[in-house]
């Protein structure tokens, strides 16, 4: 169990975004009910159907958000990064999940019960305007997505991903590796084309010259060329 004065350090440092906006009040509420959980890799956050009960924030690690389609081909809609927020639009919708979370890898999260979060909400423009502004945010960004995802030739949604993972978790010491790990099958789950065409992608890409592959590791050898088969692709 977390001391008090602990927690208050972790959650005033990772949630500072919200924590500025909140009244002395608040911020007493937040430390009185919010939970810090430890996921394993694959371990099920929420499920598609449940009924949505807290505001989750990834503070360390991955987590993914996905769908099951038609025959259970899993489709990633999103990946978190720390510190980012999620779980909370189904509750604002009256509806439950309609997708599911899982950690990606070992992950830390924490966590408020939804109907704390709507009664400050209530009370403090500040905290509403920050939820309104995150929805948008993600609303624009799956209609970004929805265009790509459809439109794209495979070769272009591959290269869009492998961007997209660079711009959101970063490349490791040489400025080249992708700090985040992915199966060939979680590739093409992001990018929305079978294993098989996304292993026949990335052997083009490596015989281009565009990336290298040692198991998970994807390292962009020429990262301007990637940029220019997302654009067009």
């Amino acid at each position: 169990m977390l001391k008090k004065s602990t927690l208050v350090q972790i959650i005033s440092e990772d949630l500072s975004e919200l924590w500025n906006i909140l009244s002395p009040e608040e911020k007493r509420i937040v430390t009185d009910n919010f939970t810090i959980l430890h996921y394993k890799k694959g371990q099920i956050i929420y499920a598609e159907h449940e009924e949505p009960e807290n505001l989750w924030c990834l503070l360390k690690g991955k987590v993914k958000m996905y769908k099951s389609g038609i025959g259970d081909r899993v489709q990633i809609l999103r990946l978190y990064r720390p510190v980012q927020y999620f779980g909370y639009r189904a509750y604002f919708a009256r509806e439950n999940y309609v997708s599911s979370c899982a950690a990606f890898e070992a992950s830390v999260l924490g966590c408020i019960p939804m109907h704390i979060v709507e009664s400050m909400i209530r009370k403090n423009n500040d905290l509403a305007m920050f939820f309104i502004h995150e929805l948008s945010r993600n609303l624009g960004g799956s209609d970004t997505k929805i265009v790509n995802l459809t439109q794209k030739h495979i070769r272009g949604r591959l290269a869009e991903a492998l961007l997209m993972l660079a711009d959101n978790y970063g490349l490791e010491d040489d400025d080249a590796t992708l700090k985040i790990y992915m199966s060939r099958e979680d590739l093409a789950n992001l990018s929305n084309m079978t294993t098989s065409n996304a292993i026949r992608t990335l052997t083009a890409f490596m015989n281009e010259k565009l990336i290298l592959v040692d198991g998970r590791r994807i390292k962009l050898l020429n990262e301007s060329q990637l940029r220019k088969i997302s654009k067009f692709g």
